[in-house]
């Protein structure tokens, strides 16, 4: 499905995505978006839910958007908890009826669409498209842990390489953290091997980070 062209209202997060992937080299000191106050390297983030732009929190402002109807929803506090899906179920077939053309990409509710994105990651930063109704539903039918995700803020991140097949439910600026380490360290046509080495250290360590949680077959 060819992908959608970005809409002004939405358009990707590109900032958010050079300042996740800098924080992956260094951690320069860091202030929040919100108030100005410095912040440490950990700490939580929130998103603009027009822009799709990731925004870091300190802890005041993190605790005044603690619930959905803050800030009149405009901004969303973004979860932590990264969820693997060692019994997920999809299918060959149903991968390819999402008509991602590459083997990695992320899928999210979005509210001001109203309905799942796909998101797959480019040298040139997220490639977005507006997946199939009936594709998603069947695999919402046999997955039911989709329904409990966080509409905007959470996302199914899959990895699909030869056999290997990895699947999590994680927070969105993980999504964008992956992204950006992929545009930074792009070289030539096929990527390079540094880019090779930094998806395989993010997915081991977001596997270590990562609760097991068992899943549902048809």
């Amino acid at each position: 499905m060819p992908a959608e062209p970005p809409d002004p209202k939405t358009q990707n997060p590109f900032g958010a995505l050079r300042r996740f992937a800098r924080q992956a080299a260094s951690r320069p000191e860091e202030r929040c978006d919100l108030c100005g106050d410095p912040i440490g390297p950990e700490h939580r983030h929130l998103l603009n839910l027009a822009s799709r732009e990731v925004l870091c929190s300190c802890r005041a402002c993190m605790l005044l958007f603690d619930h959905p109807a803050a800030g009149a929803g405009a901004r969303r506090l973004i979860p932590t908890r990264v969820l693997s899906l060692p019994d997920f179920a999809l299918t060959n077939a149903q991968w390819e009826s999402l008509e991602i053309p590459v083997n990695m990409a992320f899928f999210f509710y979005s509210t001001p669409v109203e309905r799942v994105v796909a998101v797959y990651p480019s040298p040139m930063g997220p490639t977005e498209s507006l997946l199939p109704l009936t594709a998603w539903s069947d695999l919402a039918q046999h997955n039911p842990i989709l329904e409990e995700m966080e509409p905007d803020v959470e996302a199914l991140l899959v990895r699909r390489e030869r056999e290997n097949r990895e699947y999590y439910l994680v927070p969105m600026d993980t999504c964008y953290r992956l992204v950006g380490l992929i545009r930074l360290h792009w070289r030539g046509f096929s990527g390079g091997s540094d880019v090779r080495k930094e998806i395989e250290r993010f997915f081991v360590d977001l596997k270590e980070r990562a609760t097991p949680m068992g899943g549902v077959h048809a």
